[in-house]
């Protein structure tokens, strides 16, 4: 079974260059609540993919000092280029990924609608998938989607 969480960044500072946008006050806070309700839920080993982008290391740090920076999960990605880093479908195990919108939800839409739309994911949130096979099918189940308000 894969365990794919979706998380986006928290709130960040507006400006240019887009790569050193960091988090706001509230950003931090968002990303430091995030990161204690996961670490209440998950076990290791959990792979951590994070977006070079200043803000998404920042939102990651939080949860974890051990990650790996991927281009693949940046801004701009695709939606196959995160699912492919990730090792979607057929990684076992935990993969956190800390990304960016658009790419976050439509890998979402994708993944639970087969939807090329994408669904809309508010900043700090998580999207929690889980993918496993049941009697010979493969199935993809929405577990969790909350945002840092809610918790």
């Amino acid at each position: 079974m894969m365990e794919l969480i979706l998380w986006r960044h928290a709130e960040a500072e507006d400006g240019a260059p887009d790569l050193e946008r960091a988090l706001t006050h509230k950003g931090h806070k968002q990303a430091e609540k995030m990161a204690a309700f996961l670490r209440n839920r998950l076990s290791e080993p959990i792979r951590i993919l994070v977006s070079p982008a200043k803000r998404t290391q920042q939102t990651a740090h939080a949860f974890s000092k051990s990650f790996t920076t991927d281009p693949a999960v940046g801004p701009g990605a695709s939606a196959q280029s995160v699912l492919q880093a990730a090792g979607w479908p057929d990684a076992e195990g935990t993969v956190l990924v800390v990304g960016h919108q658009p790419v976050l939800g439509q890998i979402a839409a994708l993944l639970l609608a087969d939807s090329g739309n994408g669904f809309s994911i508010r900043k700090g949130a998580i999207w929690w998938l889980s993918r496993h096979t049941s009697e010979g099918d493969y199935q993809t189940n929405l577990r969790l989607a909350i945002a840092p308000e809610n918790l």
